[in-house]
């Protein structure tokens, strides 16, 4: 017997509620309850409340549902619509950004998934592994420098000759003027 949840319209990035909803995922619901109890996210009180909320439902469904035996099955987050809004720039000018919204999904359920191994038809053949594609040959090394041997000294780098300056042809000068008769 599986139950869901879901809270829509929530006032935060997805990105940052898949962060909180990734630690309970497969997890028994007390525990979950306690993880989000202790998680410092803001989202972690709307997590919670949709999870409290799919419990309530899975006991709403079947009376005999043994609460501490449901396990958080599935649990995602989506894209909800983002909010386009404008803040005023300099100049005349208006940065555009958007707020998002998302979609929190819980589904809880008396027992937990099977793995898909474990699922496998009893008698049927192990499935063979797939041959793996032949690995690119190694990229050629450098050869490694020869460390010097002991005793010897480096050999000092000798310093780049000096290139001659280019001479800069001489400025030409004025002839003098001759002086203004009076």
């Amino acid at each position: 017997m599986e139950a869901r949840a879901e809270a829509k319209f929530v006032r935060v990035s997805p990105r940052k509620a898949r962060l909180v909803v990734d630690q309970i995922r497969g997890r028994r619901a007390e525990e979950a309850l306690q993880i989000l109890q202790f998680t410092r996210k803001r989202i972690a009180g709307d997590v919670a409340k949709v999870l409290r909320s799919a419990i309530a439902n899975a006991t709403h469904q079947d009376e005999d549902v043994d609460v501490d035996q449901l396990f958080v099955v599935r649990a995602y987050v989506n894209d909800g619509p983002r909010l386009k809004r404008i803040r005023p720039a300099p100049m005349g000018r208006a940065y555009h950004y958007q707020r998002r919204l998302a979609h929190i999904a819980v589904h809880v359920s008396d027992r937990a998934r099977p793995e898909p191994s474990v699922a496998r038809v009893v008698g049927e053949p192990e499935p063979r592994p797939q041959a793996a594609a032949p690995a690119p040959p190694p990229a050629p090394r450098k050869p490694a420098r020869k460390p010097p041997a002991a005793g010897k000294k480096p050999a000092a780098k000798k310093a780049p000759a000096k290139k001659a300056a280019a001479k800069k042809p001489a400025a030409k000068k004025k002839p003098a003027s001759k002086p203004k008769a009076k």
